[in-house]
């Protein structure tokens, strides 16, 4: 953070301008004067008790004494033990002036003065209660948070020459980098803008799913702009107490107005803006208030400020309309998974510390890696780096990265044992996936096939990585993915006449495409071209946002099950109709894949006599994500 930038209150002074650590001084300068006085201006005197004070006074040893309150102070003659002083404790002696007169002693009263022990034995008190006030309010009202900064906003904020990132560190999102540089174009020139009438967005939405670099992206824009960047989460606004969030709002923009131009970046915004609504439970009307304020801010502050709010979020349909409408966030921004030239250049950017062997093809791993985000990249740059370093490789060669990208997409390996006849079933399973996929025209071609178990359960899998981008899956593909997932299951059934719940996966993914394929896609010609699907999905996220169950009746339900039954019975018997004409040939594989554990696809499509079309051949496409069985 810049010193410039430092909130009020980060060093708390007490008593006009002095720190609170002098009162730890003056107390301690008392204390040194109690010493004091208890040991250096007390009365000197040898100690004596009080019977031997007695005994002196009968028998004449002594020639003055001095009597005070708690203690008696005398002198002894000079014949007897040289005038030397001595000292005793008083006690309560009713005849002890007369023993004075009897000797002649000559006696008088003293006062001693112990003001300071009296002072400080109501003060030291009081000292201690308003060091143990201070020390509180300080770690309280301190700029760690606390009570007393409850309504100061806890964003983090970066001066212009702190930000290092620059479109140079971004890559994958072309479309949305020439989005946001007209905003760094504005924050940089705002008359260019302003002079012809011109407003540029107040807000700018970015959107898309997790991993993708919106957070990168808004960094960049303030990199590239050199102006001051606000840093904060939308969770950080809302508190347990009633109105502190909307005073944190209050104090962001007043401190955003100081330093214009600036950029506003809230991530995870649905945190903060989700719509407003009354539900059966009631509403909470703190996260309300709060959005309420960022609303009447984002309209109450001037454009031509040049004050940028950027927001990120991935749940963009569960934000509050009012947050969306012109005037507010003007503008969304997509930023989603790079395509594979996209992927390339990602690769790039994050290989460029680590040794890479002369052999490895970033292209190729880019076709490799469909689907994945750019974090999902960076950790598979990472994961390649460590297991070459693992086995003491002075370079991160290309089965480093191969073996990553397996780990990232089946999971861990395992080293547990299976007996003979679990490995039997689980090598005619994924030889049944293979075969199918691979007899089928037009499907994604088979990269791997894997019987060495891996993540939560998996005692297999067969990857499959496509040869383009598919955006759109007609229904004669979705009955062939069925086929494939199906077939793992129906060669079970072939090969050794019984089943296993090794299929559970399989089918579970199959039955979703199967109803998702009648009720969302209208591809059942009994119902005809009707959605009756109830629930609204999450554009990035694989969650459900509506009812469990769309607006139909028990009739149109059973109908329903009857259709998916239908479609995954149809799928069943072509996977079956398919290993059965290669049943030979399902042998094979299966005891090829018994020997090594793991077989290459070009090695599976020679075996079946299939033409070569595995990406690795075709590297000029753009594969989507690869499928794992």
């Amino acid at each position: 953070m810049n010193p410039r930038d430092k909130r009020p209150g980060e060093k708390r002074t007490f008593g006009g301008g002095r720190p609170a650590g002098a009162v730890w001084y003056v107390l301690g300068f008392l204390l040194v004067m109690a010493i004091v006085q208890a040991y250096f201006v007390a009365p000197a005197g040898k100690p004596i008790s009080y019977s031997e004070f007695k005994q002196a006074i009968r028998s004449g040893q002594v020639v003055e004494v001095f009597v005070g309150e708690q203690s008696i102070r005398g002198t002894y003659k000079k014949e007897t033990n040289g005038g030397s002083s001595f000292t005793t404790s008083r006690i309560e002696d009713p005849k002890l002036i007369e023993d004075f007169d009897a000797a002649g002693v000559k006696y008088t009263g003293e006062f001693v003065s112990r003001w300071l022990p009296e002072v400080l034995g109501w003060i030291v008190p009081l000292l201690l209660l308003f060091g143990i006030w201070t020390f509180f309010l300080r770690r309280m009202g301190g700029a760690e948070g606390g009570v007393m900064s409850f309504a100061r906003s806890k964003h983090r904020v970066f001066a212009e020459d702190d930000v290092k990132v620059s479109f140079a560190d971004v890559a994958g999102v072309d479309e949305a980098e020439q989005e946001l540089k007209e905003i760094v174009e504005f924050l940089r020139n705002p008359g260019k803008y302003t002079t012809l009438g011109g407003r540029i967005p107040k807000g700018v939405l970015l959107v898309g799913p997790p991993g993708t670099g919106k957070t990168l992206l808004a960094r960049a824009v303030a990199g590239e702009a050199k102006v001051p960047f606000f840093s904060l989460s939308g969770s950080e606004f809302v508190e347990m107490f009633v109105g502190v969030g909307a005073a944190r709002v209050r104090d962001l923009f007043q401190q955003a107005e100081a330093k214009a131009p600036c950029i506003i970046f809230i991530d995870e915004l649905d945190a903060l803006g989700r719509a407003r609504a009354q539900g059966p439970m009631g509403s909470h009307e703190e996260r309300e208030q709060t959005l309420n304020q960022l609303l009447a801010e984002m309209d109450g502050f001037d454009s031509r400020k040049a004050i940028i709010i950027m927001a990120a979020t991935n749940r963009p349909e569960v934000l509050d309309p009012a947050l969306l409408r012109p005037g507010r966030f003007d503008r969304q921004v997509l930023v989603d998974k790079p395509d594979v030239k996209g992927r390339e250049e990602v690769l790039r950017i994050h290989t460029r510390n680590v040794k890479l062997a002369p052999a490895v093809s970033l292209r190729l791993i880019a076709a490799r890696t469909a689907g994945f985000a750019g974090a999902d990249l960076a950790n598979l740059v990472n994961e390649a780096a460590l297991l070459a370093a693992r086995t003491d490789k002075v370079s991160v060669e290309a089965v480093d990265f191969e073996a990553a990208i397996d780990r990232l997409i089946a999971g861990l390996e395992r080293k547990r044992v299976m007996s003979g006849k679990e490995r039997e079933i689980v090598a005619y399973h994924e030889s049944g996936h293979a075969i199918v996929a691979t007899a089928i025209p037009g499907m994604d071609p088979v990269h791997k096939i894997s019987i060495v178990q891996r993540g939560f359960g998996a005692l297999g899998y067969t990857m499959q990585l496509p040869l383009e981008d598919r955006y759109l899956m007609q229904r004669g593909d979705l009955l062939n993915q069925l086929a494939v997932l199906l077939g793992g299951r129906t060669a079970e059934e072939i090969a050794l006449g019984e089943i296993s719940t090794g299929a559970q996966n399989d089918l579970q993914r199959a039955t979703d495409i199967a109803r998702a394929m009648v009720t969302e896609w209208g591809m059942s010609d009994v119902l005809g071209a009707i959605n009756y699907d109830g629930h609204k999905r999450s554009k990035f996220l694989d969650i459900p946002v509506g009812p469990e169950r769309g607006p139909y009746g028990e009739d149109t339900a059973r109908i329903i099950d009857a259709e998916v039954k239908r479609i995954m019975t149809e799928a069943h018997n072509t996977a079956r109709r398919l290993l059965t004409a290669r049943r030979p040939l399902l042998d094979i594989v299966t005891r090829r894949l018994l020997e090594q554990e793991v077989m290459e696809g070009a090695e599976l499509r020679e075996i079946l006599g299939a033409p070569p079309g595995a990406p690795e051949e075709s590297p000029e496409t753009t594969p989507r994500p690869p499928g794992v069985h």
